[in-house]
């Protein structure tokens, strides 16, 4: 080859790697906001409305969503809910990955928008279940959108009401995960739950994950199958510092370190007009789900 011939080549050559290496970013980008504005789609003014984003969505994917629903409501008054509901794979023990839709009413009897709780959690369990319907499985995976968790995990109770847990192996719930890249799990989910934390240690192990374990860790649809004797561990996402700055809120007792009347950041944020799109990061939710289709296929793999 000629001089000019291998100068051409190592232009070319120079030239094709600046365009991929521009181009990786920019997918990723893309995909970040486009999960973004999924999150976002669930902004609505009712819990009903947020009940048909999910529908559209997990459609638009290619799931036959089951629509399940209950009587419930919150402070004696009566409402009916909807528990969503898809399945994957075959197998006699299931193992399900929960997360609630459902958002909380502010004081002014306006909707939250939701997004930081529970949304992200939502599409992040979409994002899992694209990644599960490719995979060998040995266990059928469930993976259920409770409503009214905000009114006092009702969705999650009339689901164990209706189905009981006779078949169910393992349960993950998700709560809380929209933002940052340390992701939080519980441990105080009875001595039968113990494989499942051990399992979630071991992938943070695996994947070089930040996570931080809590003794205590705040209630949310895990609660509902812990106290029915179900095999469970709750997850969210945060940034490293709020993660254990609500460790310490929740754990570190009288003598936490915490300035007098601080309050961690995500309990300044959910449940107020603050949970909006501006605390979203796509690249939580792309995480998230790729962490917990992961969770579940070891889960599977250790469960045979």
């Amino acid at each position: 080859m000629s001089f000019h011939l291998r100068l051409k080549a190592a232009v070319s050559g120079a030239v094709l790697a600046a365009v991929c290496l521009t181009a990786a970013p920019t997918l990723a980008q893309n995909r970040a906001a486009d999960l973004r504005e999924q999150v976002g789609a669930y902004a609505q003014p009712s819990n009903a409305e947020r009940l048909q984003v999910l529908l559209r969505q997990l459609r638009a994917e290619g799931f036959a969503p089951t629509v399940e629903t209950f009587d419930g409501g919150g402070r004696g008054e009566p409402m009916q809910g909807s528990n969503v509901v898809v399945t994957i794979g075959e197998g006699a023990k299931e193992i399900l990955l929960i997360a609630h839709y459902d958002a909380v009413k502010l004081r002014d009897g306006a909707m939250a928008d939701g997004l930081v709780d529970n949304a992200g959690s939502v599409v992040a369990l979409i994002e899992a279940a694209k990644i599960l319907r490719e995979a060998p499985l040995s266990h059928r995976i469930r993976i259920i959108f409770f409503d009214q968790e905000e009114l006092g995990l009702i969705g999650a109770r009339k689901w164990i009401e209706a189905h009981g847990l006779a078949n169910v192996a393992a349960v993950v719930n998700s709560d809380v995960a929209a933002y940052g890249d340390t992701m939080m799990y519980g441990q105080n989910n009875g001595p039968q739950s113990a494989f499942v934390t051990r399992a979630v240690q071991e992938l943070c192990a695996e994947q070089a994950l930040q996570c931080v374990g809590f003794p205590i860790y705040p209630p949310s649809d895990d609660r509902a199958f812990s106290a029915a004797g179900a095999p469970v561990v709750s997850l969210g996402f945060q940034d490293e510092v709020g993660a254990h700055q609500m460790w310490l809120a929740f754990n570190g007792g009288k003598a936490n370190g915490l300035a007098e009347g601080f309050t961690p950041q995500v309990f300044r944020l959910i449940h107020s007009k603050d949970d909006a799109i501006e605390a979203v990061e796509g690249e939580t939710i792309d995480l998230a789900g790729r962490t917990y289709a992961a969770l579940i296929r070891k889960l599977d793999a250790q469960l045979r």
